[in-house]
């Protein structure tokens, strides 16, 4: 290895983690020179829990700062503990071309002192803020207004998963007003899990944000969506809305004015709005593209098809219809016969009447999927009856679905039937469907045979569990690489 040109270790390198180049970097002083190039070290993360460097010290930060990455640096994330004056002092004088940057102050007790802080990466085009519960950061943010002007994409990150439900007090850390004042550039906001954000927030965002064309609010649910026809007449360019597990209300949707909007990828999923509403909103909005309806009780078969009729699913990619428990399988049928030839993602699980023969009959008709979820888990309400001949379904998939880069499916183990020659089915998947990328099982002896023959290959990241992994449609969102966060 010593006698390849440096272009070419590194070209190996930067499929390295920078844990690795660390580890590398002790072996020569080649090694050392290329480890340390600074073209290795446009991405940096400071977040250990994510994967990323473990640095015990301010000191060190700035020497990655100066030191490896300097001009090159293009995206980084730092942990509390490093988000000091002196870091983003540095950050804003050596890395002219920073672009990206997160800051994690989810497991903060409390902030630095930033009264000293003059000085701040002022041409980034994404900034990640991840909150927590208890730190008001208006401290912080009232030295970082004035440097936001170039932002386009905003993610604010909140404690959801974190939360208790039983607290009292729910405390507004940061001020999405000022923040939003000097924002007018902003094409993409994510506000993910944020218990204090209401509706009078995003009626604040649509005030100044002419240019946005997403808008995520996923899990916020205290947005009822009142300020939802202010953001339609205002942000002439949104195209996109997000709104899955929020406490929206029927009254607000229905006086949205969606036959105006351009909207064309929504998610509803896990929101209680009724049959009416959900006929209202989906027949006035022009078309869609992409379309998340799992966990809506009243969505049914009348919908569906005056949808269809209608043209607004004619261009539909990806459509998430689980947990409908008011969609019949018939309709569901009909759907995929039309328009399974243009769907590259399909999530339809908790259907118990979908067995084997119903996807035999719709897979072929399926050439361009390439995200598919299906499959009933475990529950007494649901349990089929029937078990499930897994190794045709692989087999299908393999012969007709070439483009397939994410498979789960969720029949438990009592559910699923492999046989003898499952192996060689899942060789044929593998080598016939050549980008498929993740692989997610419920656990048990099938999963532990398809995992096996995966890590043959070499292939040991592929094949996961449902126990601690999920697939879901958002790779299918245009403003998908935008809304990536952690």
């Amino acid at each position: 290895i010593g006698h390849l040109p440096d272009k070419i270790i590194l070209e190996i390198f930067k499929y390295l983690r920078l844990a690795d180049l660390c580890r590398f970097a002790t072996v020569c002083r080649k090694w050392r020179t290329l480890a340390y190039d600074s073209r290795l070290w446009s991405r940096v993360s400071l977040r250990p829990e994510y994967n990323g460097l473990h640095v015990t010290n301010q000191d060190a930060v700035i020497s990655v700062i100066n030191y490896r990455s300097g001009s090159s640096l293009r995206y980084i994330e730092l942990s509390a503990d490093f988000i000091t004056p002196v870091v983003l002092h540095e950050l804003a004088n050596k890395c002219n071309n920073l672009k990206y940057l997160t800051l994690d102050f989810s497991n903060a007790m409390q902030l630095h002192d930033f009264n000293d802080m003059n000085s701040f990466p002022c041409n980034l085009r994404t900034l990640t803020i991840c909150l927590s519960e208890v730190i008001f950061m208006e401290g912080f943010m009232r030295k970082v207004y004035q440097h936001l002007s170039s932002l386009e994409v905003l993610h604010l990150i909140g404690t959801f998963e974190l939360g208790d439900e039983e607290q009292e007090e729910i405390y507004e850390v940061i001020n999405i007003g000022k923040i939003k004042a000097q924002t007018p550039n902003l094409k993409v906001i994510n506000l993910y899990g944020i218990s204090f954000v209401d509706d009078t927030h995003i009626e604040m965002l649509s005030s100044n944000c002419i240019h946005l064309d997403t808008l995520a609010l996923n899990f916020c649910l205290r947005v009822k969506g009142s300020a939802l026809k202010t953001l339609i007449q205002r942000c002439k360019k949104l195209k996109t809305l997000l709104l899955q597990h929020c406490g929206l209300e029927d009254q607000h949707m229905m006086a949205v004015e969606w036959q105006v909007s351009k909207i064309r990828e929504l998610d509803l999923t896990s929101t209680e709005l009724s049959n009416d509403c959900l006929m209202d909103v989906l027949i006035r909005i022009p078309g869609f593209t992409f379309l998340g309806l799992g966990y809506c009780e009243f969505f049914d078969d009348q919908i569906l098809e005056t949808m269809v009729e209608a043209g607004k699913l004619d261009h539909i990619r990806a459509i998430d219809i689980s947990h409908t428990v008011n969609l019949s399988e018939n309709a569901i049928h009909r759907f995929i016969m039309r328009k399974g030839r243009q769907i590259e993602g399909l999530m339809i699980v908790g259907k118990p009447k979908l067995a084997e023969q119903f996807f035999l009959n719709v897979i072929p008709l399926m050439k361009k999927m390439k995200i598919i979820v299906c499959g009933t888990p475990n529950g007494w309400f649901l349990r089929m009856g029937t078990r499930i001949h897994i190794d045709q379904i692989i087999i299908a998939l393999s012969q007709h679905c070439s483009k397939l880069e994410r498979l789960e499916v969720q029949w438990d183990p009592d559910t699923i039937r492999a046989s003898d020659n499952s192996s060689k089915f899942i060789d044929q998947l593998r080598l016939k469907c050549p980008q498929l990328r993740c692989v997610t099982l419920s656990d048990g002896e099938y999963y532990e045979m398809v995992k096996s023959n995966f890590e043959r290959a070499d292939r040991k990241t592929v094949v996961r569990t449902t126990t601690n992994y999920s697939t879901s449609l958002v790779p299918l969102l245009s403003c998908y690489k935008d809304l990536l966060f952690n």
